[in-house]
């Protein structure tokens, strides 16, 4: 079984616990600067929302990079960076949609969220459950693509 992050902005504090967790998990510090997941500040709303790889199924990062540094790690589903293999071109972080990809100028390479390698230290730092690990097919997906559907519909 799959599983994927899910994400509930309305749980969000904005505490950081997931930006801190993450890069301690990935870089042995308590740097936010340094974590593969952000928590957006929506200060005219009052919202925070966390965000970072989807984990696409038609990875356009994985796909594009030219060199292949980005493979999937066939136990999570995560597309993971290769560090020995990227050579720091960024041209995944120019095909990601959503801007989860970040180069790191300090090594030269580009970082993104691997799931932790299955335990995700961000789902375990959240006080909230605003970040959960679960089956993939209870992400929302199914009901994204249809309310993206009717949206066409609409436009027709």
């Amino acid at each position: 079984m799959q599983k994927s992050l899910f994400i509930d902005p309305v749980k969000c504090t904005g505490c950081l616990q997931c930006e801190m967790a993450c890069s301690y998990e990935n870089t042995g510090t308590l740097n936010p600067s340094q974590s593969r997941i952000k928590v957006f500040n929506f200060e005219d709303q009052g919202r925070q929302v966390p965000y970072t790889c989807t984990q696409c199924d038609e990875a356009w990062c994985m796909h594009a990079c030219p060199v292949d540094a980005i493979g999937l790690d066939k136990i999570t589903g995560a597309k993971v960076v290769d560090d020995d293999a990227c050579v720091g071109c960024k041209v995944c972080t120019i095909s990601c949609p959503f801007g989860t990809i970040n180069y790191v100028a300090e090594t030269g390479k580009v970082q993104k969220c691997d799931l932790c390698g299955g335990d995700p230290a961000c789902v375990k730092a959240c006080p909230t459950d605003a970040i959960t690990y679960v089956d993939s097919n209870w992400t929302g997906l199914d009901r994204m693509r249809q309310w993206a559907g009717r949206a066409n519909e609409a436009s027709l």
